[in-house]
């Protein structure tokens, strides 16, 4: 676990995968990580997947983590995301907009054509940055919405599943699923500097 910068209100860190970004008795968990490492409390503000890595933020305080919870909340608190998935989406840049249901019993969520009890509207914008030379295409992705493994679903939904995926269908070699989150960008929660976090992807 890499911290990349922390404060009286905050800490950035980058979750490894393998490692809860939630708190879970028994179970490695980045909540547990920090308290230990900060001697004080951690509260969780946003979640990445088990699986995936990349740059988080927590807050320190109770007060911090209302007012980064309410710019999560209006979209002013950003997310981007770097995945590896399988051929090229076309067009190379765009927004999708789907309604997906997520099955507890199997973890699993699928694109669905109507609206139901526990359906969500999930929305994110991507741009094809390269593509290498198997056919596999380098995605940034910006989330406007936060659904259990949206950018996975919506992939895969299209023939485009990540890279080590095998829950949504990826038939790769891959050793691990090539979804990472890259940077953040939000407003401080007490001086209102604007402050962005970015990692290099792994891969």
């Amino acid at each position: 676990m890499d911290i990349l910068y922390q404060d009286d209100a905050l800490i950035v860190c980058v979750k490894p995968r393998g490692v809860l970004s939630q708190e879970a008795p028994g179970q490695a968990n980045m909540v547990s990580l920090l308290r230990e490492a900060t001697n004080g409390e951690i509260f969780p503000l946003h979640r990445l997947d088990r699986v995936v890595t990349g740059v988080m933020v927590y807050a320190k305080t109770k007060a911090a983590a209302a007012v980064l919870s309410a710019q999560i909340a209006a979209h002013t608190f950003r997310k981007t995301y770097l995945a590896r998935v399988h051929g090229v989406p076309e067009p190379q840049k765009g927004t999708w907009e789907d309604l997906l249901f997520k099955d507890s019993a199997k973890n699993k969520v699928f694109v669905v054509r109507r609206e139901r009890k526990g359906v969500k509207r999930a929305v994110l914008s991507y741009e094809v940055l390269a593509v290498d030379a198997q056919g596999n295409a380098l995605v940034k992705i910006a989330l406007q919405t936060g659904r259990t493994h949206q950018i996975r679903v919506q992939f895969a939904s299209r023939r485009h599943p990540l890279l080590g995926d095998r829950k949504y269908g990826a038939r790769d070699e891959a050793t691990f699923l090539h979804l990472q989150s890259q940077s953040l960008a939000f407003s401080h929660p007490v001086t209102g500097e604007q402050m962005t976090f970015s990692i290099q992807n792994d891969w």
